[in-house]
């Protein structure tokens, strides 16, 4: 073929991929409003949006308010087009969730089954996964890949767990999973992909820090819109911060770690219940006992987080599986006490609650294959 030719082809699929991606940005839009805000001819829109539609990849979708002239069809993506699957993987558990396009979660489950790093463990994982995909009917093609999120920080090629102390996984491997499925696999620390939805969610944010209210707390560093990896892919580890040298044995061996005050064990440890318990009793306000507990919890949360702010003067996400239950009191108490004995002040309105929950790191592993997807159309 000429170059001339491959030139013509080239011009084509970047037309065709701008209009994808400007449908995809403003979710409805017209022909239009396409033509005029891409700056390309009226015949040039209207062959793309052809071949866009008859891909399957748009669709017409009623119609806009008339300006005088006939109604301009509304034109949007098709959300479903294509799937992406998250596996989040925990001690006692593993989560499924399964997003669309605009990497909302139509599916989450939650399965019951310690993890053991054994052939059968992996197997009944991915089976469930294989189950999942079944019972909807889907062809394969349309599963854009499996993502799985794991306690453990994973080598700088994703394909292996080089420290996993929590699970005692270290040497887990991706090809674990991916021998039993017939997708493209990814494999990333929980805590990367969990702030991977939080700036998928704040796209705005050109920096971060992220904090990981789960079981075992984590945390994601967001700098120049990117998740920030390291030179040995730690970065982020704030669960280690010493905030108190004669503190509580922390699972790393070393005393006083942010995790054994802030993580959801530590809650419930001083608690002695589980915090699907003790938020509706905090709430009540009449236990003292619990008050005082929630309020060393925040107090320690704050002290992290005004030290943090230090270092990275960006806005703060508390993110994973308390998340939810943070009220907007709760924010106010955070703000005021960040603000003692601090030389700068962080915002109230810097403050923000991830909304995912427990699901949080599944659901930010499933957006590694939807972005993949976007960037290419």
């Amino acid at each position: 073929m000429s170059e001339k030719g491959l030139t013509n082809i080239s011009l084509k699929k970047i037309n065709k991929s701008k209009v994808y991606q400007y449908i995809y940005r403003k979710k409805t839009t017209s022909k239009l409003q396409i033509v005029q805000e891409l700056q390309m001819g009226l015949s040039t829109v209207s062959q793309n949006l052809n071949l866009l539609e008859q891909e399957g990849l748009i669709e017409k979708n009623g119609f806009f308010e008339s300006t005088g002239g006939r109604k301009a069809n509304a034109l949007q993506i098709v959300s479903d087009f294509k799937i992406s699957i998250g596996i989040g993987i925990l001690k006692g558990m593993f989560h499924i969730t399964a997003v669309d396009l605009y990497g909302n979660a139509f599916y989450t489950d939650t399965i019951p089954l310690p993890y053991s790093n054994t052939p059968d463990y992996y197997k009944q994982v991915t089976d469930a996964v294989k189950e999942f995909i079944s019972s909807r009917q889907y062809d394969n093609d349309k599963v854009l890949g499996i993502s799985i999120a794991t306690q453990g920080i994973t080598s700088p090629d994703h394909t292996t767990v080089l420290y996993g102390d929590i699970m005692n996984n270290a040497g887990m491997k991706l090809d674990d999973f991916s021998r039993y499925l017939p997708y493209p696999c990814y494999l990333e620390h929980d805590s990367k992909s969990a702030a991977f939805l939080e700036l998928w969610n704040h796209p705005e944010l050109d920096s971060a820090v992220i904090i990981l209210l789960n079981r075992n707390l984590g945390g994601g560093i967001i700098t120049n819109h990117q998740i920030h990896q390291g030179i040995s892919m730690h970065s982020g580890t704030l669960e280690h911060i010493c905030i108190n040298p004669d503190g509580p044995l922390c699972y790393c061996g070393s005393r006083g770690c942010l995790e054994t005050y802030c993580s959801a064990n530590a809650l419930e440890q001083a608690a002695g219940i589980p915090a699907k318990e003790f938020f509706p009793l905090l709430r009540e306000k009449k236990s003292p006992q619990i008050i005082q507990i929630w309020k060393d919890f925040l107090n320690h949360l704050a002290f992290a987080m005004k030290n943090l702010n230090l270092v990275i003067d960006a806005p703060i996400i508390l993110s994973g599986y308390l998340a939810p239950y943070f009220t907007e009191e709760d924010i106010e108490y955070l703000a005021e006490h960040l603000h003692t004995a601090a030389p700068f002040i962080l915002d109230k309105t810097q403050i923000l609650v991830g909304t995912n929950g427990q699901y949080t790191p599944a659901i930010g592993a499933a957006l590694h294959y939807v972005e993949k997807f976007i960037q290419s159309v």
